[in-house]
């Protein structure tokens, strides 16, 4: 036998769709966009895109394939995102999956007291530093939508809160264009100029149009301005089965297809080559509530699905995950979480956010953060898999031991364990007798402990006091400019 001088590695993957279900959803979605079209509320997208041989009526905007696939052809097929230092983060391409915090919720549950209020400033503040912290969190979303300044300038109080206190790459909501362009405008003071910021970008912007088939003028204009600036952007449509798209997954994948296409062709048509995502969200429609599910099953079926077109497109792609409908860190907060969070890395999603999710969505959760990035861990060690090669197979050390040894001595333990050896932050591995002594804590008292440390010791790397001045100017005078329209 002839054995090549070659390493592998075991790593787990799933499909969810045959290649034939991948192409027929693909087929379907380019049916809607050419045989039902979008209503378009921006003048300016409908011109260019009847330029580029849409089909207008009114509103209505019908787009053929041929402009599709050529869209689909100038985008790229991945992009690097850094963190805001300007170091290599993640490649957002092809099966790399990361995760990223909740954000946008309305409500927090303390990371202190666990008790529900508004999303405050501070609130934003303190968990951007605990996301900061946590060694499986790869990127972070402002973690909620605060309540306690003027709506109209929100958005620049919770990109400042968030880049003042992570050196991760950030993915932004923007409440309005002009939003959008003070957030870049502070985000390239942090790295030195627009130049850099374009060069090795840290943010991406996350519009979402709205389901069915709408493209408000103003989500419009914030996709024209990132790709004017060739910054990336995640296209984010979030389908309701049942409510906002059809309650089969087959359906609701295709119309999510094509409402994220859509965008894509927008993007692409304004400046060709700009970095995009094909991402769409599906909150699972409760029949019995009327409320949207972010724990159910379903929404990871779609998603996986949803990827797989994008992935045979090749774009980037968006997940949902580590979130609950759960009220407080139990059972049923770490059972969702944990479903979603391995479905969708077996999936190969790329960009996957919302850990910390509570309340269906309508609060963001520092201790189902923290809980969540154990789950993450454990995640990201299955999916690592582990090498096969003579120094992992450890036939001398196994040899040398013998019948009846133990490893605990061999160097080979020593060298290795760290790495091969998952440990975790917030799951007991004590003796019953030990975790009694200690006082009985639950996960919840646990992670609370974790969070407090947290905070007395961790402190992220500081920006510069005349970056601080300089995006302090920028929030300011952008919110009066904001209040007075």
């Amino acid at each position: 036998m002839i054995q090549t001088n070659h390493t592998s590695k075991a790593s787990p993957r799933f499909r969810m769709l045959t290649e034939d279900q991948v192409e027929r959803i693909t087929r379907a979605s380019f049916e809607i966009l050419e045989k039902v079209g979008f209503k378009v509320l921006h003048a300016g997208v409908r011109n260019m895109l009847e330029s580029a041989g849409a089909v207008i009526s009114n509103e209505s905007v019908k787009i053929p394939e041929f402009i599709v696939r050529g869209c689909i052809a100038t985008s790229p097929k991945g992009w690097t995102l850094y963190d805001r230092q300007g170091n290599r983060s993640m490649e957002v391409a092809g099966r790399n999956s990361y995760y990223g915090t909740s954000t946008a919720s309305p409500r927090t549950k303390d990371a202190l007291t666990g008790e529900y209020h508004e999303t405050r400033v501070e609130d934003l503040i303190r968990a951007a530093r605990i996301a900061d912290s946590l060694e499986n969190i790869d990127w972070v979303m402002p973690m909620g939508s605060v309540q306690d300044v003027s709506a109209k300038a929100a958005d620049l109080h919770e990109f400042y809160a968030t880049v003042t206190n992570t050196i991760k790459p950030i993915v932004f909501l923007a409440y309005s264009p002009r939003g959008t362009e003070l957030i870049y405008d502070m985000a390239a003071e942090v790295v030195g100029g627009a130049d850099i910021l374009r060069e090795k970008p840290f943010l991406v912007l996350y519009p979402e149009p709205i389901s069915p088939l709408i493209m408000p003028e103003a989500v419009a204009e914030r996709i024209l301005i990132a790709a004017d600036r060739f910054l990336p952007q995640m296209m984010g449509p979030a389908i309701q089965p049942g409510a906002t798209g059809p309650v089969t997954m087959a359906g609701a994948v295709a119309q999510g297809v094509a409402e994220s296409l859509f965008c894509v062709v927008v993007a692409q048509l304004r400046r060709p080559g700009c970095p995009v995502g094909l991402g769409c969200n599906f909150g699972i429609f409760d029949m019995a509530q009327a409320l949207m599910s972010i724990g159910a099953p379903e929404m990871s079926l779609a998603l996986a699905a949803q990827a797989e077109v994008a992935q045979s497109l090749g774009l980037p792609t968006w997940g949902l995950a580590g979130g609950t409908d759960a009220k407080c860190l139990d059972a049923q907060a770490g059972a969702e979480a944990t479903y979603h969070i391995l479905a969708q890395g077996l999936a190969g999603l790329n960009l996957i956010h919302d850990v910390g999710y509570m309340d269906m969505s309508m609060a963001c959760a520092v201790e189902q953060l923290v809980m969540s990035n154990d789950v993450i861990g454990m995640t990201k060690r299955l999916l690592g898999g582990f090498e096969v090669s003579d120094e992992q197979l450890a036939l001398d050390v196994i040899s040398q031991v013998g019948p009846g040894g133990h490893f605990l001595q061999q160097r080979h333990t020593m060298t290795h364990f760290r790495k091969a050896l998952w440990q975790t932050k917030v799951f007991t591995r004590q003796p019953f007798e030990t975790w009694k002594d200690g006082g009985s804590k639950d996960v919840e008292a646990r992670v609370r402990e974790q969070i407090r440390h947290t905070l007395d010791t961790h402190q992220p790397v500081a920006l510069s006091d005349s970056i601080i001045t300089q995006i302090q100017q920028i929030k300011t005078e952008g919110e009066k400019e904001l209040i007075s329209r």
